[in-house]
């Protein structure tokens, strides 16, 4: 299988689906579709570019990176 993915100036991965997977920006960007899952090793590349962990960490295109956010962290008193 090949996975063919373009790039434009200032953006990550451009999705070929449709409807296209939210972009690496979005505040919805982990409904991207998965490209390459690798759940031994706890992680999966989305494709809008995204390295979502099975902690719910994850690592952008840019660089930066997200702590997991598990809807189970907030309220705790």
């Amino acid at each position: 299988m090949t996975i063919t993915t373009a790039t434009r100036p200032g953006s990550a991965h451009i999705c070929h689906h449709q409807p296209c997977c939210p972009a690496a920006a979005a505040p919805d960007r982990d409904a991207a579709l998965v490209l390459v899952a690798h759940p031994e090793q706890g992680w999966s590349l989305l494709c809008n570019g995204i390295v979502l962990f099975d902690d719910t960490g994850e690592l952008l295109p840019d660089g930066q990176t997200i702590a997991p956010h598990r809807p189970t962290d907030r309220g705790v008193a």
